[in-house]
């Protein structure tokens, strides 16, 4: 120990002593620091100054008309840029806007054509066209820029979707205002529409009982005339009522057809959402199949997906009652196709949460997620929105005219009904004025009551039909509750349409500026840096006339120099970092300390190599310099560096370096640090194993050729 701190002394003295040499180490305790506040303050906020980079904008959209109304989406943008000043927008033609690009002028450059309204517009045809916006970049100028111009042109179609999507939806929320308030106007008549569905359908027992009492008169007035005479008023009177009653059956049929025709769009809207229900449980295998999603946000999906896909089911049960309770009142069953389909639909929904389910309970094992099951859900989702789309493409054209006809043909009968008790109302003097001709007129009578009682049943049945399906839509909310829906702000609907998840940022560790986050980096590499120019500059082997030390002795005695340099270089590198540049450190006092740790570890390593292998270690330190610059995930996450450099990761210094700083600078989590504290002492071991075991029988070796080389003038 004495002739270690024998050396360690002597080197102080001489440095002290020696006002040159004192220079020159003045020199490499300051060196490192400017390397590395040169290159903070360089990339202190690149992000902020993008307003220098010049895009040229070219407007070229000649406008367009929707519902009468004439727009320029184009000269929309053109004002919205004019208030954006993140990027050095140049607003030119478009000749010079790509002429400008190609040359360099510009960075990129954003056309609108002249199409661009015209194919928005086309949103209300049968076959809409997207509209496009042209982007030209210049990759060749700079590395970065084509990144950043890049974000600014998509945040331009993500402005003009956003307001395209909230003015449509304004206009459809607002024709919902519209439809609203008149709803809430004939609200008292669809009130009594409904209450007498429910007043006829309770009434016909009697009728029935009416109309069977009737039937055996007549039959029985054939054989007895006088008994006829007195069973005449009762004809009259089951006449007079069946007219009235047809009369209101017909009304109501009229209301019902209003009805079931405003319903008809409602049940579409039913199937869209179901399509969208398929669609987005297609999606779910995209999140489950992500390897950077983590546990919790599978399991809130797979739960959102099971909520979704019953209530989808049941929405799909609903429609298919509803469309079989048509089918029965319906000539021809003109229904049983969407019937068939919507049963598909329904039993689909079913297999999809029945997967989803599994799904679940393999996530909640820990277990992954079999591709079995994957392509399961996602086979079932694609036939689910096959079917759908089919339903919804011949809804307009098939369904919807399908379902008017089955409520005329039922007016038709009731009609029919009408025109015959009206005969037979008006012939009732006849009857009586004829009764002496009793045979002719009882026939009469009776064929016509028989006619009435055969289609009674079927009258019954649609009464009943209506005034149930009336029921089951009363079960799910009342007309109040719609009509107070539809008239909801549409102002506010469609804000909420246009836009309606925000993404809300909760910042752990958050650091102000790019450059502090860049100081971690920069400081670790400048000091490893500084211990490359000491084992440059300073000599690593003791020279000392008249006494010989031992390779241990010289290692340890040398080495405590070139620590204390070290420890000097990391004090003013990283209180120049705190206060000369003001970065942003949360745990100000753990900074420097971890600096001057690894300090001293980083200069045992590149000390140790050149200690070993002399030049030979100069260059295995550079070398590793310049692997931990790739390798180490200082710049950029580690997991998007080749594959070499994520497998060599775990066995640089700077992974652990690095890591241990920006604790320091964000905030500290005392387990990374004692891991990074660990592993970087693992580092120091075995540099010191090899200084101790290697230095002495190598050194030896590599004498001659050293002094060999000397010789050359070349190399010291």
């Amino acid at each position: 120990m004495r002739r270690i701190f024998l050396i360690y002394g002597t080197d102080l003295r001489h440095i002290c002593t020696n006002w040159a040499a004192g220079v020159m180490i003045l020199g490499l305790i300051i060196l490192p620091s400017l390397y590395a506040w040169f290159n903070i303050e360089a990339s202190w906020d690149p992000y902020g100054n993008t307003k220098g980079i010049k895009v040229a904008v070219s407007n070229d959209d000649q406008g367009a008309t929707i519902m009468d109304k004439p727009i320029n989406i184009g000269e929309e943008v053109i004002a919205s840029l004019r208030e954006n000043h993140q990027i050095g927008w140049e607003f030119v033609d478009t000749k010079k806007a790509i002429s400008g690009t190609e040359h360099g002028d510009y960075y990129a450059s954003i056309i609108i054509p002249k199409s661009f309204s015209a194919r928005i517009a086309t949103v209300l045809s049968k076959e809409p066209i997207k509209a496009e916006i042209d982007y030209y970049v210049n990759e060749k100028i700079n590395a970065i820029a084509p990144k950043i111009t890049s974000s600014g042109a998509s945040s331009i179609i993500q402005e003009v979707s956003s307001n395209f999507v909230k003015e449509a939806n304004k206009a459809i929320f607002k024709k919902f205002n519209e439809i609203g308030v008149k709803l809430h106007k004939e609200l008292p008549t669809i009130e009594k529409v409904r209450d007498l569905v429910f007043k006829v359908e309770k009434g016909f027992p009697e009728l029935e009982r009416i109309l069977k009492v009737a039937l055996q008169d007549v039959e029985t007035a054939q054989s007895i005339v006088k008994e006829s005479q007195h069973s005449l008023p009762i004809l009259a009177d089951v006449a007079q009522k069946g007219k009235q009653f047809s009369q209101n059956v017909s009304e109501l049929l009229d209301y019902s057809q209003k009805g079931i025709e405003a319903a008809a769009p409602f049940v579409k809207q039913d199937l869209n959402s179901l399509l969208q229900a398929a669609l987005a449980t297609k999606d779910l295998t995209g999140v489950l199949k992500d390897t950077t999603a983590g546990p919790s946000a599978v399991n809130l999906a797979l739960q959102h997906a099971a909520s979704r896909l019953d209530g989808a089911a049941r929405l799909a049960s609903g429609a298919q009652s509803w469309f079989e309770q048509l089918n029965q009142i319906s000539r021809g069953k003109l229904f049983n196709r969407t019937i068939a389909r919507l049963q598909r639909i329904h039993d689909n929904f079913e297999k999809q949460a029945s997967t989803v389910k599994e799904i679940q309970s393999a996530v909640s094992r820990g277990e992954a997620v079999s591709d079995t099951l994957l392509n399961r859900l996602n086979t079932l989702s694609d036939g689910a929105a096959t079917d759908l789309r089919d339903l919804i493409d011949r809804f307009d054209t098939e369904i919807t005219p399908n379902i008017v006809n089955t409520v005329k043909q039922a007016k038709q009968s009731t009609d029919q009904i009408h025109t015959i008790l009206g005969q037979a109302s008006a012939r009732v003097p006849d009857i009586e004025k004829l009764l002496n001709d009793a045979n002719k007129g009882l026939t009469f009578g009776n064929q016509g009551i028989k006619v009435v009682t055969a289609d009674l049943p079927m009258i019954k049945s649609k009464i009943t039909q209506i005034a149930n399906t009336i029921r089951d839509f009363e079960k799910n909310g009342n007309i109040e509750e719609i009509i107070d829906l539809l008239q909801n702000n549409f102002e506010k609907e469609s804000s909420f349409f246009a836009k309606p998840v925000v993404l809300k940022e909760n910042k752990l560790f958050p650091i102000p500026n790019y450059g502090s986050g860049m100081s971690p980096f920069f400081t670790t590499l400048s000091l490893w840096v500084g211990a490359l120019l000491l084992v440059s500059l300073l000599s690593v082997e003791v020279h000392h006339e008249g006494v010989e030390f031992r390779g241990y002795q010289i290692y340890f005695g040398r080495y405590l120099t070139f620590m204390t340099i070290a420890i000097l270089q990391s004090l003013i590198d990283t209180l120049g970092d705190i206060y000369l540049l003001g970065v942003f450190v949360r745990e100000k006092l753990w900074f420097v300390l971890f600096g001057v740790f690894l300090s001293i570890i980083f200069m045992l390593i590149v000390y140790t190599l050149v200690s070993i292998f002399g030049n030979v270690g100069k260059a295995m330190s550079i070398v590793l310099l310049v692997l931990q610059l790739a390798g180490a995930g200082g710049t950029f996450p580690i997991q998007v560096t080749p594959h070499f450099f994520q497998v060599i990761h775990p066995f640089l210094p700077f992974t652990y370096a690095i890591s241990m700083m920006r604790e320091a600078t964000g905030g500290i989590l005392w387990d990374i640090v004692q891991m990074d504290f660990w592993m970087l002492l693992i580092f120091a071991g075995i540099a010191l194993i090899l200084g101790l075991a290697l230095k002495t029988p190598i050194n030896k070796i590599s004498a001659g050729m050293v002094q060999k080389a000397k010789k050359s003038k070349l190399i010291h």
